[in-house]
């Protein structure tokens, strides 16, 4: 998508610190971060949400936890942390490129609010 800041990031058109990059998936830090570890962590195909993965792409998704997992084990986030995905607008998304958060280095409470 031509207009996607995410897959302008991925195509390297706009920098984003990068944390991983394999040939599917990139992890890069939240420029607004709400948590002393905040990393967004994205497929490099264009997908709109988690609603919208088809059957051949839902392999990408265990790719991105795994991915994540190795992150937080990275950045020794042993005490715990929190993986999010929002999914259209009422569940928060503001950009229409599937991305889990990955937060950490902080205590979270339940509900998020």
């Amino acid at each position: 998508m031509a207009e996607c800041i995410f897959c302008k990031i991925v195509n390297g058109e706009i920098p984003g610190k990068k944390v991983y990059e394999d040939d599917r998936v990139l992890a890069i830090h939240d420029i607004n971060p709400a948590a002393p570890v905040h990393i967004l962590v994205m497929p490099k195909e264009h997908i709109i949400n988690i609603a919208a993965v088809n059957d051949e792409q839902i392999d990408v998704v265990g790719h991105i936890h795994g991915v994540i997992r190795n992150i937080a084990r990275d950045l020794d986030l042993k005490e715990g942390y929190r993986i999010v995905t929002n999914c259209g607008p009422q569940g928060g998304q503001t950009v229409d490129h599937l991305h889990f958060h990955l937060l950490g280095g902080r205590s979270f409470a339940w509900p998020p609010g």
